[in-house]
């Protein structure tokens, strides 16, 4: 705590105004610290979702790319399946009836 100094050089005993002016100095550096500190949080705090939006917004982009191939890829295999039946029927036949087989004696099976 500061103390008065008296024109002499030697130590003043404080008054009770000296002590008011420096609990009021005080309270308001307290409130500008506190001003400041919320202030460096609310940014941090932009700043962390910002980066968390960024993140999200690619993920969401690499998602849709990786939908986007597996439904080309969906596609040409149902089109080689459909030219597969188209060329051996019977054999496309066959193959079904022989997975049917598999399933219902797995599935009898308990």
């Amino acid at each position: 705590m500061a103390r008065a100094q008296a024109s002499n050089g030697k130590d003043a005993t404080p008054s009770a105004d000296d002590l008011a002016n420096q609990i009021a100095t005080l309270k308001s550096d307290l409130a500008d610290l506190t001003s400041l500190i919320g202030d460096m949080g609310a940014a941090q705090g932009e700043r962390a979702k910002e980066k968390v939006q960024e993140k999200v917004d690619a993920a969401r982009d690499a998602g849709a790319a990786h939908l986007a191939d597996a439904k080309i890829q969906a596609q040409k295999l149902g089109a080689e399946a459909n030219d597969f039946v188209v060329r051996q029927p019977a054999m496309a036949l066959g193959i079904a009836a022989g997975i049917g087989f598999l399933v219902g004696m797995l599935g009898a099976r308990k």
